[in-house]
C-alpha cells in the first residue's frame, strides 16, 4: 500500500490545511504542462491520489487504520477527482465560482448625472429638482420578463441546474467540467412568452423627478450619493445608486476660491483720498463697506463670515473685497486747475514718483508687514 504521507512530504498529524498547502505546491512543480516528461507524470498522478484520500476524512481514517480507503475499487487521480476538485486544492473554491442556476434578478449599476446650481445655493444649500432618464421595474410583468398569464420555463437542455457537464477522457483519467447552459444561459429556466413591454428584461426606461437636498458648501466636482436611486437591475433588481456631479455656474459679482469669496469695488480718486462707507450687497443681504481715507488701489478689506459655508465643519469663510482706485483720464480747464492747486498745495508741484521692487505691491508691504 502506498504511503499517501510520504508522497504528499507531510507528517501523520498533517492539518487539513497542511494537506492542502502541500499538494498545492508538488501540483504546481509536477503539472504537465509545467514539467513534462513521463517520471513527472507518474509523480503527479501519486499526488493527486494522495491529497485525495487525505483530504477526505472517510477515506484518511481508512488508510489510518490500514484498510483500503477505497473500499476495494480502483485508485488514482481517474477515480473520484473532478475539474472542481482540483479548482478547489488550487483556489479553495469550486470551479467557476457559484454553482448551479444563476437568478435573473440582478442588481443594477450605478448611475452619473451632472446638476448645476448657482452660487447661493453653493453657500447656504438648498433644495433641487432633478429630471432623471434611468431603467425602472416593468410594471406589466412586475419584473418576471414574460407576459400576463405566461410564467417561465424550466429548460429542457440542463433540467433547470443552469449548467452542463461534460466529461473528458485524458492521460490523467476522466475530468469532468462544467459550463453554462447555451439554451437557458445560465438561468436554469426559459421565457417562452417574452414581455411584450420589457422584452423579457423586467425592466424598461423612464424618466422621473427627484428632489435632491444640496448640502451647504458643495463646490464644483463635488459628488452627492443617492443611494438605491440608480438603474433599476435586470429582472427588477435591486438599484444601483444615483451620482450627482455638482456644477457651481459662475457669478456675475463673486468669485470663489475655497470657501471665501471675492469681488473688487471701484471708487473714484476723491473719494479714494476722502473716505466713505459705500452700500454693498452681498449674498446674505445689504451690508456698510467702509472705506478709510486714503485707501489705496490694490488693498482688501475683509468681512468676516460672509463666505462659503465650510462643507465639513461649523462657520464659514470671508468675504474679501479688493479696492480699485479710478484715477481720471479727462478733465476739463476747470478741475485741471483744482488738480494743480491741490499739487500745490501738497508740493507735488513737479513730477514725482520712484520705481520699486515688484515686490512692493499689496503683496509686498503684506510681507514688509510680518517680517517687521
Amino acid at each position: 500500500m502506498n504511503d499517501y504521507y510520504a508522497d504528499l512530504g507531510v507528517s501523520r498529524d498533517a492539518t487539513t490545511e497542511d494537506i492542502k498547502r502541500a499538494y498545492r505546491k508538488l501540483a504546481r512543480q509536477l503539472h504537465p504542462d509545467v514539467n513534462p516528461g513521463p517520471e513527472a507524470e507518474s509523480r503527479f498522478k501519486k499526488v493527486s491520489q494522495a491529497y485525495d484520500v487525505l483530504s477526505d476524512p472517510e477515506k484518511r481514517r481508512a488508510f489510518d487504520a490500514g484498510a483500503d480507503p477505497y473500499g476495494g475499487a480502483q485508485g488514482g487521480f481517474g477515480a473520484g477527482f473532478t475539474f472542481s476538485d482540483i479548482m478547489d486544492a488550487f483556489f479553495g473554491g469550486a470551479a467557476g465560482g457559484h454553482r448551479g442556476p444563476r437568478s435573473r434578478r440582478q442588481r443594477g449599476q450605478d448611475a452619473l448625472i451632472r446638476m448645476e446650481i448657482d452660487l447661493p445655493t453653493a453657500v447656504f444649500g438648498g433644495d433641487h429638482e432633478l429630471t432623471v432618464d434611468t431603467a425602472a421595474a416593468c410594471s406589466t410583468c412586475q419584473g418576471d420578463g414574460c407576459q400576463p398569464g405566461s410564467s417561465q420555463r424550466q429548460c429542457d437542455a440542463c433540467g433547470g441546474r443552469g449548467e452542463v457537464q461534460q466529461v473528458q477522457r485524458s492521460f490523467l483519467g476522466q475530468v469532468m467540467t462544467s459550463r453554462p447552459c447555451t439554451v437557458c444561459h445560465g438561468y436554469g429556466s426559459v421565457i417562452t412568452a417574452p414581455c411584450f413591454e420589457c422584452s423579457g428584461q423586467g425592466r424598461v426606461r423612464t424618466r422621473r423627478t427627484l428632489t435632491l437636498k444640496v448640502p451647504a458648501g458643495v463646490d464644483s466636482g463635488t459628488r452627492i450619493q443617492l443611494a438605491g436611486e440608480g438603474e433599476v437591475g435586470p429582472g427588477a433588481g435591486p438599484a444601483g445608486d444615483l451620482y450627482v456631479e455638482v456644477m457651481v455656474s459662475p457669478h456675475d459679482t463673486f468669485q470663489r476660491r475655497g470657501d471665501d469669496l471675492h469681488c473688487t469695488v471701484e471708487v473714484p480718486m476723491t473719494t479714494a483720498a476722502l473716505g466713505t462707507v459705500l452700500p454693498m450687497e452681498t449674498l446674505d443681504g445689504p451690508e456698510q463697506l467702509t472705506l478709510r481715507p486714503g485707501v489705496q488701489s490694490g488693498e482688501v478689506l475683509t468681512l468676516r463670515g460672509r463666505g462659503v459655508t465650510h462643507l465639513r465643519g461649523s462657520g464659514r469663510g470671508d468675504l474679501l473685497v479688493h479696492v480699485t482706485v479710478l484715477t481720471p483720464t479727462r478733465l476739463t480747464t476747470e478741475q485741471e486747475e483744482l488738480v494743480r492747486q491741490l499739487a500745490r498745495l501738497r508740493g507735488e508741484e513737479r513730477s514725482q514718483g520712484r520705481v520699486t521692487h515688484m515686490d512692493k505691491g499689496f503683496f509686498g508691504k503684506l510681507k514688509d508687514a510680518f517680517l517687521s
